[in-house]
C-alpha cells in the first residue's frame, strides 16, 4: 500500500500536504509498482522540508528518467505545488 508519511509540526498538522500529495501522485503514475512508493516529509537542510521518495525494485530509473530530466520535472512541479503550503522544499530521491 502505498503511502505518505510526515513528520508534523507541534500543531499536528502535516508540513507539506499538497506537495506531498502531488509528489505521491505523479510517482505513482510513473513506476511499474505504484504501492511500492513511500514519501517522508523530513526536516532538511537550512530550514527547508526534505520529501524523500522511495521506490519499487527496479523503478528509481524510471523516476530519475535520461539525464535526470524526469525528476527535474517532477521537483519543478511540486516545488510549484509546495508554494501552496507556503513551504520550501527539497526532494530527495532515495535508493
Amino acid at each position: 500500500m502505498s503511502s505518505v508519511s510526515e513528520s508534523t509540526d507541534t500543531a499536528g498538522i502535516s508540513p507539506v500536504p499538497t506537495a506531498s500529495a502531488v509528489l505521491l501522485h505523479i510517482v505513482q503514475s510513473i513506476v511499474d509498482d505504484p504501492d511500492a512508493v513511500r514519501i517522508s516529509a523530513v526536516a532538511g537542510r537550512h530550514g527547508k522540508t526534505a520529501l524523500e521518495v522511495r521506490v519499487g525494485e527496479g523503478d528509481l530509473g524510471r523516476v530519475i528518467g535520461r539525464r535526470g530530466r524526469t525528476a527535474a520535472s517532477i521537483r519543478a512541479v511540486v516545488r510549484a505545488a509546495a508554494s501552496r503550503d507556503n513551504a520550501d522544499i527539497d526532494i530527495e530521491f532515495e535508493d
